[in-house]
């Protein structure tokens, strides 16, 4: 994007589809050679946030609290990459020994983080399709935005067309945080 256009080269586009769990038989090969079949997990999912960014919560809500305007990245750190055109970000809240603390962030976490608040946070992806996935049990969300790189990294014309550095773009973006989480 940012050098004179070179030679032509052949490119491949990427896109992600499903697999019925049915037609996959999932193994582990242990150290010992043994191979194990695993069984279908249990069906236990948390409700995924729907555009309105309403979801049903797993928390109480909370009187009104203090806040401060701070970047997301305080305390919640990212990873982020292309899916074909999907980008996705891993947010999560790093466990620092205080049981309290880190319960408490997670919770923050996994309210704000709605597919209305990452449109807010994240202009480009305003006109865009957002799935919010909660992970609470590893103090995380998972962020799925669709079309953000286009046809995928061979055909992006994004800066960032890998959407490497999406994930540190959305914790610059300053949110209102709870002193107590401070």
């Amino acid at each position: 994007m940012t050098a004179p256009p070179g030679k032509p080269t052949p490119f491949g586009i990427y896109r992600p589809e499903y697999v019925d769990r049915s037609v996959v038989e999932h193994t582990v090969v242990h150290a010992d050679g043994s191979v194990e079949v695993v069984g279908n997990p249990p069906v236990s999912t948390l409700p995924v946030a729907t555009d309105s960014g309403a979801r049903p919560s797993p928390y109480p809500a909370k009187q009104d609290v203090l806040t401060r305007r701070l970047p997301l990245g305080t305390f919640v750190h990212a990873r982020s990459g292309d899916k074909g055109g999907d980008a996705n970000i891993g947010l999560w809240v790093a466990h620092d020994g205080r049981a309290d603390l880190y319960a408490a962030r997670v919770e923050w976490l996994s309210k704000l983080i709605t597919p209305r608040r990452v449109r807010e946070l994240i202009p480009e992806a305003a006109d865009l399709e957002v799935e919010v996935f909660l992970l609470p049990n590893s103090g995380a969300v998972n962020v799925l935005i669709h079309g953000l790189p286009g046809d995928g990294v061979a055909a992006s014309t994004r800066f960032d067309p890998q959407a490497k550095g999406l994930g540190e773009w959305l914790r610059s973006r300053h949110v209102s945080i709870e002193d107590g989480l401070l």
